[in-house]
């Protein structure tokens, strides 16, 4: 199996887990139902995740796709609100790369994480994988090693940012929050690159030479 085919077929176990521990709970779910759901061996389930909370982690990955693609492309002589707002902008006209049913996926899994230890563990380790990427994309910004300990730190603080955001809007949404007050893309792009701004003591945010 080629690794691509791999992580759709990691992504599809995911999304029918997360549905099922949205209705029934972690507790209420069983291996033998995911596998049902997905039409797949049970042994086939175990192949691809460690356990039935681990089934969660593509779909809580989902929600920091977005975000993480548009950080990919910031151009250096560009502020992160500018190229915020333009790169939201021009997903809403052009379609995100994620769904927007897996994102909604995503968000109750984070909110159920509040109350499921076992899928906070899922969360977290997605918010891991963010900060690993956002060393790569702040270390080459700043024109220093991904290992560098000042990357490292604005890395942490920047996957902190994100995650905390993430988990506001989310338990907004799901709250019934009018989407409207998330609409205002530069408000959005703005909120976000300040709390980043603030987070990494103004390393991160402004063009650079």
């Amino acid at each position: 199996m080629s690794d691509q085919r791999r992580e759709r077929l990691r992504l599809e176990i995911s999304r029918e887990a997360a549905r099922l521990f949205w209705e029934h709970g972690v507790a209420g779910t069983s291996g033998d139902q995911i596998a049902e759901a997905v039409g797949l061996s049970t042994r086939t389930i175990w192949r691809h995740f460690r356990s039935k909370e681990s089934c969660a982690e593509p779909i809580v990955m989902q929600g920091v796709v977005t975000l993480l693609s548009v950080l990919r492309t910031w151009p250096r002589e560009h502020s992160l609100e500018d190229h915020l707002t333009a790169e939201l902008n021009r997903l809403r006209r052009e379609g995100a790369p994620v769904d927007v049913a897996d994102e909604m996926l995503a968000m109750k899994m984070i909110r159920l994480a509040d109350s499921e230890p076992a899928l906070r563990t899922a969360w977290l380790m997605a918010c891991d994988r963010t900060e690993q990427q956002m060393r790569a994309i702040i270390g080459d910004r700043l024109g220093r090693p991904a290992d560098d300990l000042d990357v490292r730190l604005h890395a942490a603080s920047t996957a902190a940012v994100i995650r905390v955001l993430d988990e506001h809007i989310g338990a907004a949404y799901l709250a019934g929050t009018d989407p409207a007050e998330f609409g205002d893309l530069p408000e959005l792009a703005r909120r976000f690159a300040h709390a980043i701004r603030t987070a990494t003591g103004g390393a991160v945010g402004d063009p650079v030479a």
